[in-house]
């Protein structure tokens, strides 16, 4: 070990670290640029959510718009946005366990 220095292992230890940062930091931002289509009720709402769990698109087949049923309607949309920001959260999890091999790093994921 270097005199007052790092010894040498943590100083690659640390290297590791930074590295790995930057690819994550990486990764995430590439994973904001990706989306997720998810449905509800057979398809009648559907809904595009991206890695930053933004609602950027919603589509209603007109069959479920019963003015008589608003709720069905409200519960389908609620579904489908759900399901899109959960497969977020899934693509966002993979794609990060790949890069750290798996490692469940505390408040990363």
């Amino acid at each position: 070990m270097a005199k007052g220095g790092i010894p040498g292992g943590m100083g690659n230890l640390m290297k590791q670290a930074q590295q790995m940062q930057a690819q994550m930091q990486k990764m995430q931002e590439e994973l904001e640029q990706r989306t997720v289509e998810a449905s509800a009720g057979g398809g009648m709402v559907k809904v595009v959510v991206n890695g930053k769990k933004e609602l950027l698109d919603i589509t209603i087949d007109p069959a479920a718009v019963d003015p008589e049923d608003v709720e069905m309607l409200q519960d389908l949309v609620l579904a489908a946005v759900n399901e899109g920001i959960h497969q977020a959260d899934e693509m966002f999890r993979e794609e990060m366990g790949q890069l750290t091999g798996g490692l469940n790093i505390p408040g990363m994921f």
